[in-house]
């Protein structure tokens, strides 16, 4: 069996980006994090006074060893131990920890308000980029990306005020508590010791950085196949390739495992050099403090004092390989969000753009040509008119452009040529949502929401009450068959409406397309997955509907489309007859031809009729 390309880890939602250094993806998170800024600085306040208090805890524990100093069996001993001593040590750890959650815990909003804001803004953004970008996608490795950056906003902020911040400030208190109390080469050893192990850390995790990456996109891949497979259930069960797609799955796990372990190896190699830094620069301060008690200038105090800093600096300096590297880690997932952001809209609103004003909701074609791909044009000089309260038919084989008339007319691209104009004015002119607030559609192609049905029928107009959702209902003819099932209009109907049959799903689409009632209505197929019967119900019920509206009608059983204003037969893109239905039964051509063959039930009426895209 022939596989399909592998899709390369390149191929993601931020392929062809620009690169952005890692401080200007900081410059672009700071803005989010302003609106925060007496937060910010009130737990940055927080996190001085744990540092003072951890640093006083080796000083204060010097103070008391030293007072400790007294001869075995001496009965002074319990007098010379200052009470206020040991309370202050407490104290001290105790402050540590409660500074450290009070900074959390006002930070917390703002950390939290951030990722949402920024998540929010990419919803909208990605609800805002045009239908070519959606068609072309991989949802899977884009729903990473945005999965990854939200988590990244946290990560980032975590890892660099909780952490690299802190201990900061804790090396610099501690270098200068070292120069000030005892000789310069305390903190020489130290510096030198932070410097060799910071730069170890930094060249290390830099290389390891490219094993990261093809880690992600990897990851990416092998979820993006997952998603893609589980979306195609039925396909996959239609043609009994479970083992196929297992085996595709399969391979790129394999791929991720390869990843992982070079990515696990190098950093066992990252551990350890960093362990044998910190346990020379351990021994080399130690030694030297040992020195200084024998000699005498020294107390035992300060040797334990000396120890309790070495250790508080390295513990946290023990993480800074896993630190640096999620940091570096968020800054490219939060960086792939921000791309995602700035990707250009294809259909924007112009400046001056003004709300539609409905009159009679006439609608023109003038002379519009249009292309997916400049390499293949789909529409070719076409030209038509819908009067106001009229309906107006395109009938035609698969490939010839019906349903591409309606995606222009809803501005899910612009025209290349000519234009498109609702009562005289030109979509371009006119914002988005008024046009799309103007427009309804039943769909050939049903996609439900995975949730109840009153919430896919009420989805045509947010906010309508139970009785307005049942009445749009009947008037499908899908009230009965609801009412019959165990939980009515709570019933899930499952991803992509999988639960329901075509026909109930086509009928969920009218009902909720009646609900919304616009002034302007496209039936594209709309009636393609009812039996007979239903059919001719739904038919009439969609004619009530039409009443006074002006309608689009995409047709393949020309039966439905008899009573229009005028019908158009498209084929390759451009109008090869138009009239209504007597005109061209009478002028013999293509149309005629068509009524004869479905007239008699032959194969030939049942030929494709899909969207060209």
């Amino acid at each position: 069996m022939r596989r399909s390309p592998e899709p390369a880890p390149a191929q993601s939602s931020s392929t062809g980006a620009r690169a952005r250094s890692d401080w200007g993806t900081i410059a672009k998170l700071l803005p989010y994090l302003w609106r925060y800024r007496w937060r910010v600085g009130l737990a940055l306040g927080f996190m001085v006074c744990a540092k003072l208090a951890n640093v006083g805890v080796p000083l204060l524990l010097k103070t008391l060893i030293d007072s400790l100093s007294i001869k075995p069996g001496s009965t002074q001993a319990m007098l010379v131990v200052p009470l206020g001593l040991l309370v202050a040590y407490g104290a001290l750890r105790l402050c540590t920890s409660l500074f450290t959650e009070l900074r959390e815990l006002i930070f917390a909003k703002a950390t939290e308000g951030t990722a949402r804001s920024i998540s929010l803004q990419v919803f909208r953004h990605l609800h805002d980029l045009s239908l070519r970008f959606h068609l072309e996608r991989q949802t899977g490795g884009m729903t990473r990306d945005i999965e990854r950056g939200t988590r990244a906003v946290h990560s980032l902020i975590s890892y660099s005020l909780y952490s690299i911040v802190p201990t900061l400030i804790e090396v610099v208190l501690v270098l200068s508590l070292l120069s000030i109390k005892f000789d310069i080469w305390f903190a020489w050893i130290t510096l030198a010791a932070l410097v060799f192990y910071i730069s170890f850390t930094v060249v290390v995790t830099e290389w390891r950085t490219k094993f990261r990456k093809l880690l992600n996109e990897l990851d990416s891949v092998a979820h993006t196949k997952a998603i893609d497979s589980l979306l195609n259930y039925e396909t996959v069960k239609y043609f009994n390739n479970e083992d196929f797609e297992a085996r595709r799955y399969d391979e790129s796990l394999e791929k991720l495992r390869r990843a992982q372990l070079k990515s696990q190896s190098t950093l066992s190699l990252l551990n350890t050099g960093q362990q044998l830094i910190i346990a020379a620069a351990l021994v080399v301060m130690l030694w030297r403090a040992t020195e200084g008690v024998v000699a005498g200038h020294m107390s035992l105090g300060d040797l334990v004092m000396i120890n309790a800093f070495m250790i508080q600096l390295y513990i946290p300096l023990n993480f800074l390989g896993v630190i640096y590297r999620e940091i570096k880690q968020s800054l490219t997932d939060l960086d792939k969000m921000f791309t995602l952001l700035e990707r250009e809209r294809e259909i924007a609103d112009a400046p001056d753009a003004k709300p539609l004003a409905v009159q009679g909701a006439a609608v023109r074609f003038e002379h519009v040509s249009f292309a997916y791909d400049a390499a293949r044009p789909i529409l070719h000089d076409i030209s038509f008119e819908i009067p106001a309260g009229k309906k107006v038919a395109v009938v035609g084989p698969s490939g010839s452009g019906k349903s591409t008339l309606a995606r222009l007319l809803y501005r899910f691209y612009d025209v290349d040529a000519g234009s498109i104009s609702i009562d005289g004015q030109d979509l371009r002119g006119l914002t988005q949502g008024s046009v799309r607030r103007a427009i309804g559609i039943v769909p050939q192609d049903t996609v439900l929401f995975n949730d109840t049905v009153a919430y896919n029928i009420a989805y045509g107009q947010p906010g309508a009450t139970q009785q307005e959702v049942e009445a749009a209902a009947r008037a499908a003819h899908i009230h009965s068959f609801i009412a019959s099932t165990p939980k009515g209009y709570a019933t899930m109907v499952g991803e992509r409406g999988l639960k329901l049959s075509g026909g109930e799903k086509q009928r969920v689409a009218i009902a909720r397309t009646l609900l919304k009632n616009p002034p302007i209505l496209i039936f594209d197929e709309a009636t393609s997955a009812l039996d007979s019967g239903n059919e001719r119900a739904i038919q009439a019920e969609l004619e009530a509907a039409a009443q006074n509206k002006t309608v689009l009608v995409i047709a393949h059983r020309l039966s439905t489309i008899v009573d229009a204003h005028e019908i158009l037969v498209m084929e390759k893109g451009r109008i090869m007859e138009r009239g209504h239905h007597a005109q061209l039964i009478e002028q013999g051509g293509r149309y005629a031809q068509m009524w004869r063959v479905q007239q008699s039930g032959g194969a030939a009426a049942d030929e494709p009729h899909g969207a060209a895209v």
